[in-house]
Parts: C-alpha cells; sequence; structure tokens
C-alpha cells in the first residue's frame, strides 16, 4: 500500500515509517522538524519505497495514497507551550487539510489523538465514553483542546461524508528516538541520570502514569487502520499498570547505576493527578494489550540516550525552552 504519514520525522512517526516499510509499503512521511528530526528516519532514505517531504500540515497537500496516519503535533508540554497558537493550528488545520485529502482521495485515516483529552480525569482508569475533565483557558489547553477539536472533525467528517477514520486516544508512550529535551518525565529523568545531575520531580512525586513501549503502540496503530471498517474509535491505547512519578524515578536510577538525587519543586497547573487506561475496547475489537514491561523498555531507552550522549549528538536537538 501507499501510506501518508504526517510526523514522520518524529518520535513515534518515524519508528511507525521503519515498521510500513518493513512490512512491504510504500511511505511518504510529512514533517516540519519543529520537533521531529531527520536523524530520525536518516537510515531510511535509501530505502526506494520511502520519501521524505518538509512540509506543514496547517497548509493543504495533494498527494494519492491509500491510508494517512496523522501524526503531525508537538506532544510534550515544553514543545506545545512554546507556540499554542501553532499547536492548535497544527492540531485543527492538519485535521481539516488531512481529512479534506482522504475524502477526495477516498484513503482511510487515523488520527493520532491522546489521553490528554480527558484532562485531569474525575474518573479512573479512563474509559473512552469519559467526557474529560479540560480547562479550556490553561496552559495545557492549546494541546487538549487542539486534540479536542481534532476528534471532533475526524467524526463530522465521518458522519457529513462518509471518511473513514479511525481514532486512537495514546496514552503516554516512551522509547528511543525520543527527543531528549522534551521535557517529558521518561526522557528527563533518564537525561537527568545519565549526565549525573538531579533527578526533578514536580510535585510530591504521588501523582501516577502509565507508560507504554513504541513498540507495543505501533502494534495497536497498524490492528486499528486494518482493522474493522465499523469500528471507528475513539479507542485507548495505553499500559494499563500504573506507577507513581517516584517508583519511576526510582527505576531509572537503579537502571542506570545513576548517583543523582531526587529534588522536589512545585507542580505545574492543570497536570494531571492520575492516567491510567481502560483498554477493553482494544483487547476486545483489536485483540491488543501491551506485551513490552517497564523495565525492558526502559533498558532500550536508556541504552539509545547513553548513545546519543557519547557520540556527541545532543547538539543537533533544539531546546525549546
Amino acid at each position: 500500500m501507499k501510506i501518508l504519514v504526517t510526523g514522520g520525522a518524529g518520535f513515534i512517526g518515524s519508528h511507525l515509517c521503519e515498521r510500513l516499510l518493513n512490512e512491504g509499503n510504500e511511505v511518504i512521511a510529512l514533517d516540519n522538524y519543529f520537533t521531529g528530526q531527520k536523524s530520525n528516519v536518516h537510515h531510511l532514505m535509501d530505502n526506494k519505497n520511502f520519501e521524505l517531504i518538509r512540509h506543514d500540515v496547517t497548509m493543504p497537500f495533494f498527494i494519492e495514497v491509500d491510508q494517512i496516519y496523522n501524526l503531525a503535533c508537538p506532544a510534550s508540554p515544553i514543545h506545545y507551550q512554546y507556540n499554542g497558537i501553532k499547536t492548535v493550528k497544527t492540531s485543527v488545520m492538519g485535521a481539516i487539510n488531512m481529512l479534506g485529502l482522504a475524502k477526495r482521495i477516498g484513503a482511510t485515516i487515523l488520527q493520532a489523538s491522546t489521553s490528554e483529552v480527558y484532562g485531569d480525569p474525575t474518573v479512573h482508569p479512563q474509559v473512552e465514553s469519559y467526557w474529560g475533565n479540560v480547562n479550556p483557558i490553561g496552559i495545557r489547553s492549546c494541546y487538549d483542546e487542539g486534540k479536542r477539536v481534532a476528534e471532533t472533525l475526524f467524526f463530522n467528517y465521518y458522519w457529513q461524508n462518509q471518511v473513514d477514520i479511525k481514532v486512537v486516544r495514546i496514552f503516554n508512550t516512551y522509547g528511543p528516538k525520543m527527543h531528549p529535551y522534551d521535557g517529558r518525565v521518561v526522557s528527563n529523568f533518564i537525561m537527568q541520570a545519565l549526565e549525573g545531575k538531579d533527578i526533578t520531580i514536580y510535585g510530591d512525586g504521588n501523582q501516577t502514569r502509565s507508560f507504554q513501549y513504541v513498540d507495543d503502540l505501533l502494534e495497536g496503530l497498524i490492528k486499528m487502520m486494518n482493522g474493522p471498517k465499523e469500528f471507528t474509535g475513539p479507542v485507548n491505547m495505553g499500559n494499563p499498570n500504573e506507577f507513581t512519578i517516584k517508583e519511576l524515578a526510582q527505576k531509572v536510577l537503579e537502571l542506570t547505576a545513576s548517583q543523582s538525587k531526587l529534588i522536589f519543586k512545585e507542580l505545574p497547573s492543570d497536570d494531571p493527578m492520575q492516567r491510567k487506561p481502560d483498554i477493553t475496547l482494544a483487547k476486545t475489537n483489536l485483540n491488543w494489550e501491551p506485551k513490552i514491561q517497564l523495565n525492558e523498555g526502559l533498558k532500550k531507552t536508556i541504552h539509545y540516550f547513553d548513545e546519543l550522549i557519547k557520540g556527541g549528538k545532543l547538539d543537533a536537538y533544539t531546546h525549546h525552552r
């Protein structure tokens, strides 16, 4: 098949491009390199079935493909708050442009939505029928509300224009090719531990997250895209094993054998206290559930960051701070 991946040079997008190529597809990756890195897909450049195009999804794009994975959007607080207006535009105009394309060419389109649509949830674990608890004018709302509107657009294109849509709500995902300065807790802790810096915990460290390794997510995305047409989602994809932020920090210290100390700072506003997906829908409809446990995934991710540091490759990454 011919497949378009927006955000194709990003963390999840680059892994997805590689996986789709390995399955024998032709892949076109779009990226504007705001958080994506050419180095993430450099090793794919010689593949005759791969093409990388510099393009911003807020502008229309024309191509003939069978499937579209819409992954373009900065996804970490540091990056999406750096330019909130741009974040909203990427989510909303990006969705409009890609849905318009899907409508014209009859492609199936998958939206990478997020657990952030639940905001700071009052329901635990989060089920897809929960409407969420989002502050529309908070510092995170450019991302949360942008993604919520994108879901609205997807369903309206489905009802009005019969576009084949798939909506996946992605929970905290980590793995190699994460941006080392994306401000997310996994990359933060690993970088701090490897560089011998204090490990920064915001709040008391008792807030929880569920971490899924990127390979598990890829499996889910592909199953969803190629699954039953009538199963549009939204569907949660995440690892239901819950850890406190403090437990994560201790695991990272253990696996890196680092002497770093834990320091505690004030919790940013609207930071969710609990995050845990209910994945019953994904299990039932797609026969999907995560296989890779935190220790195994962290080891691979630590190895990746260790190589970046030792290879002197950190200069290629921008600090959006």
